[in-house]
């Protein structure tokens, strides 16, 4: 299968909090529901997002998005909508230590060696293996090249805190652009095929 990242992102690199208020306030985060403001909606991004969810063989979480997931998305009844269609029909696995007892129904918890775990996921037969939000989880598997494509949902905010996708001090990582398509609201999606490592001048 292939390993799709797919990220809502601030022009400052923020992913934290993008959903609500009071989402993911770790670290003292004060500024989240960012990526909800009624001026960035638009039917046009809902359409990519919802077909995004519905081509997806199974999907991966860290253990935060899975528990904001399935509080949410996993107490919905079928035929709610296409992305809690696709979530609640098709396979989950979470990185997780210290989850035994998932609630949320054909959920696997991927523990101990994680980059191992999730290197024979790929190498089932398939199409795509799909990461929602998960920012710490991508982190990690950026690091250990176990991305294949990311989706970066890129809006047109500075928030000035919260976590970053890519850490100040991190692995440097070269990209390759397949697609740039701007939507109506001002949210640009731009799709990246990690390339190795960046080369730099040598004078």
């Amino acid at each position: 299968m292939k390993l799709t990242t797919t990220t809502q992102i601030t022009l400052d690199g923020v992913v934290q909090g993008n959903g609500g208020r009071n989402e993911n306030r770790s670290g003292g985060f004060e500024r989240g529901g960012w990526a909800r403001q009624p001026r960035l909606r638009n039917d046009v991004a809902l359409n990519w997002i919802n077909e995004t969810y519905q081509r997806a063989d199974a999907f991966l979480f860290g253990r935060r998005t899975y528990d904001l997931f399935a509080g949410y998305w996993g107490k919905l009844e079928p035929g709610s909508g296409p992305i809690a269609d696709a979530l609640n029909g098709r396979p989950k696995y979470v990185a997780s230590h210290t989850l035994t007892e998932p609630g949320w129904a054909d959920t696997t918890v991927l523990g101990g060696d994680l980059a191992a775990a999730i290197g024979e996921l790929k190498a089932k037969p398939g199409g795509e293996l799909q990461v929602h939000g998960s920012g710490t989880l991508i982190r990690r598997l950026l690091e250990n090249d176990l991305v294949d494509e990311m989706n970066l949902l890129l809006y047109p905010v500075v928030v000035g805190q919260g976590l970053r996708l890519f850490p100040e001090a991190g692995p440097d990582l070269a990209l390759d652009l397949l697609e740039s398509r701007p939507f109506p609201n001002g949210v640009t999606l731009q799709v990246y095929r990690p390339a190795g490592r960046p080369e730099y001048a040598t004078d």
